[in-house]
């Protein structure tokens, strides 16, 4: 069960990830073929708000993304609609925020919290 603006901003989520995927994997690979260990690669990283900006719009993203995903496919499978299925919705979608920017704190800004 999906509205125009859920649609909407699930297929605008796509367009955020992807891009931010590929760079994702370019910067994996090229960290990994050039030996960088794990405390190289957050020497880079922390403190950076290009960094912060590039992973915390992919969270972003990513929260959206598989939240509206998953109403879907709980909609479809348990037959759950109201204020249920909108409860599923933004508690998932918090809590992957929540876990997202929790990464995205311990690798930019140095410390998990």
């Amino acid at each position: 069960m999906m509205n125009l603006h859920l649609y909407m901003a699930q297929r605008i989520s796509a367009l955020v990830m992807a891009p931010l995927t590929l760079g994702h994997i370019a910067v994996m690979i090229y960290a990994v073929q050039g030996g960088l260990s794990a405390e190289e690669i957050l020497g880079r990283t922390q403190g950076s708000v290009f960094w912060f900006l590039f992973y915390g719009s992919f969270v972003v993203a990513v929260s959206v993304h598989a939240a509206i995903g998953l109403r879907v496919i709980v909609h479809e499978h348990t037959g759950l609609r109201g204020a249920g299925l909108a409860a599923f919705t933004w508690g998932t979608g918090g809590l992957l925020l929540l876990m997202g920017a929790r990464a995205v704190h311990a690798v930019t800004a140095g410390g998990a919290s």
